[in-house]
């Protein structure tokens, strides 16, 4: 009787530790973040100047979330999350760093992890990074264009 008792405690036992929660089965970070944009577009940067955006987002659950990690693809990339829970219907925002040191087209992913959630989402800043003297040329002609 004590090999049944402790087989079917072992089986309910283990059952419950790998369960999941039905709120969170299945549910995806971007189910519950909601963000203004995921993409961000910086266009022409100066190369050397550091750049930030914002990404703004909205708590869409029924329930307070944490955002667990935001994770950038390289040390170029310097996300900010919040550290307090964002409460249902909130706002709040990641904000975005960009070292702009190496010239050319950049696209550079950011990993969303919300605590409780196992599929994370992405959002991106791209942009182009030019020299000195390209960017002087670049803002030139955009100011020429906006005086016509």
């Amino acid at each position: 009787m004590k090999q049944f008792v402790l087989a079917v405690s072992a089986l309910f036992l283990s059952a419950t530790m790998f369960a999941q929660s039905p709120s969170a089965a299945g549910q995806k970070a971007a189910d519950v973040v909601k963000f203004k944009e995921i993409v961000h577009d910086f266009g022409k940067i100066k190369q050397g100047v550091p750049v930030t955006y914002d990404f703004v987002f909205s708590n869409a659950s029924n329930k307070p979330i944490v955002i667990e990690s935001a994770v950038a693809s390289c040390g170029c990339t310097t996300p900010v999350k919040p550290e307090a829970p964002i409460a249902k219907g909130k706002q709040d925002k990641i904000t975005a760093g960009f070292n702009a040191a190496t010239l050319g087209t950049f696209t550079k992913p950011i990993t969303v992890k919300v605590a409780g959630i196992d599929t994370p989402l992405e959002i991106k800043i791209t942009g182009e990074v030019l020299n000195e003297v390209d960017y002087a040329k670049y803002e030139k002609e955009k100011g020429a264009k906006k005086s016509k």
